[in-house]
């Protein structure tokens, strides 16, 4: 086969993967992740079935690649946010991270429902997604770094109960960083996503009204709660 031919047919194939995701995300939207179905998406995209097994031999293998994709395109959105402030405060990129996490999720809350919802009953992510969900935590955590050689970090409370724990997660996150900071963004980072699921689950219904500046108070909480300064 001539490497003209080869070329074509992996444009090909790339284009039609990117039609099955598109349809299983239209999916999504429609029925929720335990509803998706390859069976579906073929019929949607006028496909046979054995020709989208072909693609992703599995609905896992499906939804994998979604999950993937969502992790990427999440970090993507905050590594944009942070690179629009990386000059200034370790705060104030903080700050800007998490707005980055919310504006992504408001705008795509199916995709944030698939990583950050109920798990899919009968499904189990695989360790390839671990380095695309961990790019906003890893970008946080480079936030304190900068922080602590700029001697700009304070190490929050820890309780003597929970230091053992939280040299085990500093042994396996950030050896770098004390294990008061690391044991505080451990927290943090679940707290984030906590704010962002209550809004864009509704359940700030008829509790927060401005929710931009609510949540832009909670993420200054949260900063100051791994160590961070106030910016200026």
């Amino acid at each position: 086969m001539s490497s003209t031919a080869h070329g074509a047919r992996a444009r090909a194939r790339l284009e039609v993967t990117a039609a099955i995701k598109e349809a299983a995300r239209s999916q999504l939207a429609a029925e929720g992740a335990a509803k998706l179905s390859l069976r579906a998406v073929a019929r949607e995209l006028g496909m046979a079935s054995s020709a989208m097994y072909r693609y992703f031999p599995s609905r896992d293998d499906l939804l994998t690649a979604l999950i993937i994709d969502a992790y990427d395109s999440l970090g993507d959105a905050v590594e944009a946010a942070h690179d629009a402030v990386a000059d200034t405060a370790p705060a104030r990129r903080w700050t800007a991270v998490c707005e980055g996490a919310r504006d992504w999720a408001l705008g795509r809350p199916h995709e944030y429902a698939l990583i950050y919802g109920s798990p899919v009953p009968g499904y189990s992510a695989p360790e390839t997604t671990v380095p695309a969900a961990a790019r906003l935590g890893f970008l946080m955590m480079d936030i304190l770094r900068d922080a602590q050689r700029d001697s700009a970090l304070a190490k929050p409370p820890l309780p003597a109960g929970l230091r053992p724990e939280a040299e085990r997660m500093a042994a396996d996150l950030a050896p770098d960083l004390p294990p008061e900071v690391v044991a505080a963004m451990v927290a943090a980072w679940a707290e984030l996503y906590g704010l962002i699921g209550f809004e864009v689950f509704g359940q700030f219904h008829r509790v927060v009204e401005d929710r931009e500046t609510f949540f832009r108070h909670a993420v200054g909480r949260l900063a100051h709660s791994v160590g961070l300064p106030a910016s200026a």
